[in-house]
């Protein structure tokens, strides 16, 4: 079974640029797109002002003082393990890339392009002959471009409005091959093999099926010492266009099969409660909850691969910590900048896997603009009970630029 060959891959591998193996064959592994501030938090922080765009709460942003820019680059090493058998791989990412411009009285705009979903896997098989496999690659991303707006309302200027549309984008492929013993082949793939390299590929791109995006809707209400908010994110269905491919040795190929999958994205809550005590401490507070209630057509299609991915309940509750720094520029260094900590859980949305972690994070102003670097370092644990997904133990690091211009700022005041 071609099942089983694709995990004995990973015993016999001599090169490897993988991400994490979650949800290789349906989505990828989750990323929602955090900027570095977020990541330090621990996922935390939704409902503070002035993290520029987080994840669910597009109303936060009617909050901001600046135009900026922010770009957020992750490194993740991972370490899979099954039994005795481990091994060590590692992904560089840039998740996120945003701007916003706000507008004061007129509300705030914000344009994001943000990843959803990672897949990456480049295993090669020293002995194919013993393996029956030489190469398994998989390759592909979900991308959300995203507009934004949101208003304080005129007569309750605590409350603010905010809504994000996500137009979808981005492409998947895998590629496997084959080496010429046949024995370990379902015997309903056995003919194919021929005593030659096969080369299966099976390639796509995402969109939105009969809708150009999906849409989400927020509310907050940012008080004295404590703020909150609540959102709502439409279900949408996921179109993957796919084009499959066998090809023998060098020469022959047959013609392409091209195939549909859909998958059914159900809404998204989410809410956020953030209270500030002595001007600067925050401790902050997020749930969201994703109820998946069908399973997930796999990229699959050939090899006698599973054809879908069980499904679960998606859950995130996450705890953090942040000192905000002083603006004041003729303050000390260290009083300047902001101090984060934060811990979460989390369900993934495939069947039995659960995710731990825990966070801390630096920002670093630079100059007097409000220009910052931030830094933020994350490790956790991925378990499943299932004895086909491999256990990942992670660390890494995210590095956040945000750059403050004063385009469309009130001029500041000169005593």
């Amino acid at each position: 079974m071609i099942r089983k060959i694709l995990l004995s891959v990973l015993y016999v591998t001599i090169a490897a640029n993988a991400a994490s193996m979650m949800g290789l064959e349906a989505l990828g592994k989750p990323t929602e797109s955090a900027s570095a501030m977020t990541l330090g938090r621990g996922y935390a922080g939704g409902a503070k002002t002035g993290s520029g765009i987080t994840p669910w709460n597009p109303a936060g942003l009617a909050f901001e003082e600046s135009t900026s820019f922010n770009a957020t680059m992750t490194f993740e090493e991972n370490v899979a393990s099954s039994k005795d058998d481990s091994y060590a791989s590692s992904t560089l990412e840039i998740p996120s890339l945003s701007f916003i411009f706000a507008m004061h009285d007129f509300g705030t705009l914000a344009l994001s392009l943000s990843e959803k979903y990672t897949s990456n896997l480049d295993e090669e098989v020293e002995d194919s002959t013993q393996t029956n496999l030489a190469n398994i690659k998989y390759k592909g991303n979900v991308y959300e471009l995203t507009p934004s707006y949101a208003v304080r309302l005129p007569f309750l200027r605590r409350v603010s409005l905010g809504f994000s549309a996500h137009f979808v984008m981005g492409s998947v492929s895998r590629k496997l091959t084959l080496g010429g013993d046949n024995s370990q082949v379902a015997k309903a793939d056995a003919w194919a093999t021929n005593n030659s390299e096969i080369t299966e590929t099976a390639e796509g791109s995402w969109e939105i099926k009969n809708h150009p995006a999906y849409y989400t809707g927020a509310i907050h209400y940012k008080g004295s010492r404590a703020s909150y908010y609540f959102s709502y994110t439409t279900a949408y269905t996921l179109k993957n266009e796919l084009e499959y491919n066998l090809k023998f040795s060098e020469t022959d190929t047959l013609v392409p099969t091209k195939l549909s999958r859909e998958i059914d994205v159900p809404p998204t809550l989410a809410t956020g409660f953030a209270y500030r005590f002595k001007k600067r401490h925050n401790i902050l507070i997020d749930f969201m909850l994703r109820g998946w209630d069908a399973d997930i057509c796999n990229i699959g299609g050939s090899w006698n691969l599973e054809d879908s991915t069980d499904t679960q309940t998606e859950f995130m509750a996450a705890l953090g910590y942040e000192r905000s720094g002083s603006t004041d520029y003729f303050k000390k260094y260290v009083q300047r900048m902001d101090f984060r900590l934060g811990i979460w859980y989390r369900n993934y949305y495939i069947s039995d896997v659960t995710e731990y972690g825990a966070g801390v994070g630096t920002g670093f102003p630079l100059g007097r603009r409000s220009t910052k670097l931030d830094v933020a370092i994350q490790g956790g644990v991925r378990k499943s009970d299932n004895d086909s997904i491999w256990d990942e133990k992670f660390v890494g690091i995210a590095i956040g630029l945000t750059g403050v211009g004063n385009w469309g700022n009130k001029p500041k005041k000169v005593h």
